[in-house]
């Protein structure tokens, strides 16, 4: 088939195809978020455009933001689909670093196509083109290679024939994925080859599953059944799998008491017996008190973030770690017991090696015993008050009026550990997305916008503070315009509440966080009038005073988004210093004149580093 490089690629990205958990097929790539410059516009624009009914190209208006928007598509249909963003060349290309990083932490699948300068290099130095002294194949598209899981730059409309099945091998691999750059210099999008009919064919990307060593499942087993108070610890790589079911039903097989992590969260439901609540410095305080009883630890699916360790002081000295996770890297994470395969292979197989035996009863009560006060606990922040409502509150509101094919959201700041720590899931098929590997803030609207997408059976909430609004909020009007429903609550505490709380709780000055500690020039400076801005982009606005005005708001913004499809924007003011504590240490520097080295000093010498051979459980002696 004789054609443009560009035509190429957008014939070969139809023809890719995904199979879903329940055995659909849909397409791999299923949208394309797109800004044109001089660097793309002729070239992939036009071959967009001519296939325009098979690939939807949706508009966006920050390629940071429509990049993220893509990432949040990715993970509402766990790593499934796959977005697809494309800018032109310089600043534009630039501008979608940012959420390459989202992705690469996340492990979650993401294709970056970014205009490049000429090849040829004729017209040098291009509009945009930064030019190095030292390096003249050097182009600004080079930063993406730091958060990139393959790069490419396509110098030869051949070169296509080469690259494109790996960039499919590392999009769809779960052990691999992640975000992958194909670099598109403009005079090479434009240049014709004839390519084999072959690449054109149609593709279906199944789920890949790969099954561990039977002599690791051997040791695991053998180091399972000889643990008296072992925990299980389901991560994001048991979401990807689709083996929530199946992890849940080896934990009531074995009595082994179970915990999530940030990406792991809602995969239980919260008051099944054996739930002990989320892992944590953002999850509950119950999970972090039965983590440090345990003498053994079998994580499945998680890279173990500090988060989720409470920076390795969540556990007892003399655990036992054992691993199962795709990737190997993850796996092998602190001198872990690796068990490397897809996490429901490995659970299945695991069953069979550890046969009838089952935890004693007292212990897996107990994970249900802690719950039931961390449950007391959130009650508590969550029972209603007049004057200005809290994190807790509002969350708890938003709880209580989702539905079990709802999906939440949110990324940075306090909310977070709210979400993490106060949501109670009906269990079934994963329903919230908390971007909390790269914490980055502005996912949330544009992250919804792609979720919503994916997303059209249920009401896509995305919650937010004042800071994270003024960070990113484009999509909004991208969304509106495109005609995609969501709810986004914007919780406004004038400033960045969650840092303040650091900085002063480690005995530092209250500086350049809330607004009333910020340097400014006016002795009554602007306020940000949220919902007019919010109105001004598209959406239906709702303000809310109190706990009982935010009720009533949230319930019919959730009626009108659906109604009018487009996002509905509720602005409630909450308290500025009320948290939901998890009571776990996390590390940071702390200067040595602050009040808060003491607490660090304290803590660092139960900071878990490396797992020896033979605190495992098992005997790795030459046989």
């Amino acid at each position: 088939m004789k054609s443009t490089t560009a035509q190429a690629l957008v014939a070969w990205l139809v023809a890719q195809r995904s199979e879903t958990f329940d055995g659909r097929e849909v397409p791999l790539f299923p949208a394309v978020f797109a800004i044109f410059g001089h660097g793309n516009v002729l070239g992939l624009g036009t071959a967009l455009h001519e296939r325009r009914d098979e690939i939807p190209v949706w508009r966006g208006h920050t390629e940071e933001g429509m990049a993220l928007a893509a990432v949040g598509y990715a993970k509402a249909t766990h790593r499934r689909q796959v977005g697809i963003a494309t800018s032109s060349i310089g600043p534009g290309a630039l501008n979608m670093v940012t959420a390459a990083g989202v992705a690469h932490a996340n492990r979650l699948p993401l294709l970056l196509l970014p205009g490049d300068t000429f090849t040829g290099r004729a017209p040098d130095p291009v509009l945009q083109q930064v030019e190095h002294f030292g390096d003249a194949t050097g182009t600004v598209n080079d930063a993406f290679r730091a958060v990139s899981r393959y790069f490419d730059r396509i110098t030869r409309p051949e070169q296509l024939i080469a690259t494109l099945p790996q960039v499919a091998r590392v999009l769809t691999d779960p052990a691999e994925t992640g975000p992958v750059t194909l670099a598109l210099p403009q005079d090479v999008q434009a240049e014709t080859y004839d390519f084999p009919d072959a690449l054109f064919e149609p593709v279906l990307h199944r789920i890949l599953r790969p099954r561990p060593d039977s002599r690791d499942l051997a040791d695991a087993a053998t180091a399972l059944r000889s643990a008296r108070r072992p925990l299980l610890v389901l991560g994001g790589g048991v979401r990807y799998s689709g083996a929530g079911r199946v992890a849940l039903e080896f934990a009531e097989r074995h009595g082994i008491p179970v915990t999530e992590t940030t990406a792991g969260r809602t995969l239980v439901r919260h008051d099944h017996p054996l739930y002990s609540g989320p892992l944590g410095v953002t999850g509950s305080e119950s999970a972090n008190l039965l983590a440090a009883e345990a003498d053994l630890v079998l994580a499945v699916g998680t890279r173990l973030q500090d988060f989720t360790t409470a920076s390795w002081t969540v556990f007892a000295p003399d655990v036992r770690l054992v691993t199962v996770n795709a990737a190997r890297f993850d796996a092998v994470k602190h001198g872990a017991l690796a068990v490397v395969g897809d996490a429901g292979a490995s659970i299945t197989e695991l069953t069979a090696h550890v046969q009838d035996w089952r935890v004693d009863a007292a212990w897996s009560d107990r994970a249900g015993t802690l719950r039931t006060t961390w449950d007391a606990h959130i009650d508590t922040l969550r029972a209603p008050t007049t004057g200005t409502p809290s994190y807790a509150q509002v969350v708890g509101v938003v709880n209580e009026l989702s539905t079990a094919s709802d999906y939440v959201m949110t990324a940075s700041g306090g909310l977070p550990g709210e979400l993490i720590g106060g949501w109670r899931a009906t269990g079934g098929a994963p329903t919230m997305d908390v971007e909390y590997g790269f914490s980055c803030m502005g996912y949330e609207l544009a992250g919804a916008w792609g979720a919503a997408m994916a997303h059209p059976d249920g009401v896509v909430t995305t919650m937010l503070g004042d800071g994270s609004y003024l960070m990113l909020n484009s999509e909004l009007f991208s969304a509106a315009f495109a005609g995609h429903p969501l709810v986004a609550v914007v919780c406004d505490n004038d400033g960045y509440a969650v840092i303040a709380r650091l900085q002063q709780g480690q005995g530092g000055a209250a500086f350049n966080n809330f607004y009333a500690d910020c340097r400014t020039n006016h002795a009554d400076p602007p306020r940000v009038d949220f919902a007019a801005h919010a109105r001004a982009l598209g959406c239906d606005v709702f303000t809310a005073e109190g706990l009982d005005d935010f009720r009533t708001a949230y319930d019919r913004a959730r009626t009108t988004a659906r109604d009018r499809s487009r996002p509905a924007v509720v602005v409630v003011r909450t308290q500025p210093s009320s948290w939901t504590e998890a009571g776990a240490w996390w590390e940071v520097g702390v200067p040595a004149h602050l009040a808060g080295r003491a607490d660090h000093e304290a803590a660092k010498p139960r900071q878990l580093r490396y797992l020896q051979p033979g605190s495992r459980g098992v005997d790795h002696s030459p046989r």
